[in-house]
């Protein structure tokens, strides 16, 4: 992990106000710049407020992995702008940041790993804390994929957090996450069925390969020679097949200088009944059950690790006909992640805003 200068920032709070007539003024629409209080960063986000009332519920949008701006851009959906506006017309604040390195936020987002973030996490609710109209005690986080994570780290650190939501969220150990994705992208491709187990078989090596090494100088030449293995007993198989040419490739050293960044070292080895064995506040978790990347069995993992600190709370929903950016999914791209144009599920919407109400949030 990135050992990152501490330096102390005071807290320095912009506020551009947006009026946002297409809304018919139901909420408004902030600009804000807030500083971190242990590093360097300088986030950039959007508040949405509600006209409205005081003391209101808020939460913070945490996104996936891959840098990504404070709508949650995604193909031709904006996801986080999308659920803000959902949010904020019933009654919340809702404040969403653009990743490290995009927009208006600072810092490395190559150099920065999950647990980096849910650090930002908690930057952004210590800000929420002191916004006008916010009540601090009912501040919760919804995280999206790899937010799941993201915000088990940051509840398990903190008592501030007081309820989670997570869509197509992660609560499965890194390496175990990694197997299960790529062999679920792997097994609905169209590849030959000899290929998805020779695809199968050199992704788990590598990346139990990269799960032992991962605190290691020699990671890269670890998995070179997994590879060189692997690839020696592959060519030995292939000599009796009847294709005249192998067109099988693995990425190697793109995959070995991946692996050997902050982000994967962290999350190869992330343990997630860790964290969320010590996450104690209401949890919803929702899945589609067409979603290739955040498979619904973590689903059950929420329950399973929240549980094993006593955390009975957990409302778990899986949803048919819905991928992992929680859309209908369309035929022609029924296996794929390119976003149809529906966007996110409203029964998703409004499944969140029954339970924050029915849990008095």
């Amino acid at each position: 992990m990135e050992t990152i200068k501490k330096i102390l920032f005071p807290l320095i709070l912009i506020l551009i106000p947006i009026s946002v007539k297409a809304q018919s003024q139901q909420y408004i629409s902030d600009s804000v710049i807030f500083y971190s209080k242990t590093d360097s960063v300088r986030f950039g986000g959007t508040v949405t407020k509600p006209l409205k009332g005081r003391n209101h519920t808020a939460i913070v949008l945490i996104s996936g992995t891959g840098m990504q701006d404070r709508d949650g851009t995604m193909g031709n959906i904006r996801l986080f702008s999308i659920i803000a506006d959902h949010l904020s017309k019933n009654g919340y604040v809702v404040l969403r940041m653009d990743d490290r390195g995009v927009g208006m936020t600072t810092g490395n987002y190559s150099e920065s790993t999950t647990y980096d973030f849910a650090q930002d996490a908690l930057q952004a609710v210590d800000f929420l804390k002191q916004y006008p109209g916010v009540n601090p005690a009912k501040i919760g986080l919804l995280g999206h994929s790899e937010g799941g994570a993201v915000i088990s780290i940051a509840a398990s650190m903190s008592k501030d957090i007081k309820f989670l939501i997570s869509l197509s969220g992660l609560a499965m150990n890194g390496l175990d996450a990694l197997i299960s994705q790529n062999e679920a992208l792997v097994n609905n491709s169209s590849q030959k069925n000899r290929d998805k187990i020779r695809s199968n078989e050199i992704n788990g090596l590598m990346f139990k390969t990269a799960y032992q090494y991962a605190d290691s100088t020699n990671l890269e030449e670890k998995l070179n020679q997994t590879y060189k293995y692997w690839r020696q007993r592959d060519s030995v198989f292939f000599e009796t097949q009847e294709d005249k040419y192998d067109h099988f490739r693995f990425p190697i050293w793109r995959y070995a200088q991946e692996s050997a960044k902050p982000w994967y070292r962290f999350f190869v080895r992330y343990n997630a009944e860790m964290y969320l064995s010590h996450v104690m506040v209401p949890i919803l978790a929702i899945n589609g059950d067409n979603d290739n990347m955040v498979v619904p069995v973590n689903l059950k993992l929420w329950k399973k690790y929240a549980g094993r600190g006593a955390n009975i709370n957990v409302t778990t929903i899986l949803m048919p006909g819905l991928n992992h950016l929680l859309q209908p999914i369309q035929k022609e791209n029924e296996k794929t992640l390119i976003p149809p144009k529906t966007g996110i599920s409203q029964e998703v919407l409004v499944t969140i805003t029954d339970w924050l109400k029915k849990h008095n949030q």
